[in-house]
Formats: structure tokens, sequence, C-alpha cells
């Protein structure tokens, strides 16, 4: 029988399999926590951002001060421009901010899919490797037996 310095067992791959799972469910995990915290901030800033304005826009047509309408006109205007700016920032910055998620999940599980086929190609290779080894060994000992008992035959004879 050969005995090599290092065999990987079946268990090792399962937990290297299982540990690589962990991680990409923690990854995931933590990838749309932050996601989820981005997008209610993101929101709340939104809100904000269009009380102001409605504030604004209320104050600039229900003033008790005298406004002239021109002046009324141009701060609705205003308003409605720095809302719509907001707005777009922050669809943008969402976007930006789930882009970068996909990409880091996409990159991590290939990451892991690479890491996965790598210990079961070593593993094939180390079993092959083992299987090659104990075949050459049994024919060397098949043909040595054969050789010594052809050798006792002819001898005897």
């Amino acid at each position: 029988m050969v005995v090599t310095n290092k065999t990987i067992s079946v268990v090792e791959v399962v937990v290297v399999v299982v540990v690589e799972v962990v991680v990409i469910v923690v990854v995931v995990v933590v990838v749309v926590v932050v996601v989820v915290v981005v997008v209610v901030v993101v929101e709340i800033a939104v809100v904000f951002v269009v009380a102001v304005a409605s504030a604004l826009v209320a104050f600039a047509c229900n003033s008790s001060i005298y406004v002239s309408s021109s002046s009324r006109v141009v701060v609705v205007v205003v308003v409605v421009v720095v809302v719509v700016v907001v707005v777009v920032v922050v669809v943008v910055e969402v976007v930006i901010e789930v882009f970068d998620v996909v990409v880091c999940i996409v990159v991590v599980v290939v990451l892991m899919v690479v890491v996965v086929v790598v210990v079961v190609v070593v593993v094939v290779v180390v079993v092959v490797v083992v299987v090659v080894v104990v075949v050459v060994v049994v024919v060397v000992v098949v043909v040595v037996v054969v050789v010594v008992v052809v050798v006792i035959v002819v001898v005897v004879d």
C-alpha cells in the first residue's frame, strides 16, 4: 500500500465548500444590509428636501408679506429645480451603490467558484495519482511474483 505525505479527505473538501458558502452568504447579507441602509437614508434625505422645498413654496405663495407674482414664480421655479437636482443626485447615488454591490457579489461568487473548482481538481488529481501508483505497485508485484514462480519452476524442473 502506498502512503502519501498528504491526502485530501472528503471531509476536508466538504469543510472548504461549507466555509465558502458561509462566506458568500455573509457577504451577501452584509451587502444587502448596507444597500438597505443607504436607500433608507437617501429616502429620508429626499423627504426632508421636499418638505423644506414645500415649506418655501408655501411661504412664497401664502406669505402675509407682500411678494410680487414674479418673485413667487421665481421661488417656485428655484425650489422645483433644487428638488429635481436632489432627486437626480439621489437616484444616481443609489444606482452607483447598487452597481457596486452587484459587482462585489459577482466578484466574490466567481472567486469562491474558482476556489471550489481548484480544490476539486486537486482532489481528483491526488486520487488519480494514488490510483496510478497503486496500480503500478500491484503490476510490479505481480510481475515479480510471476518471475519468481517461473524461476522456481525452471530451476526445480
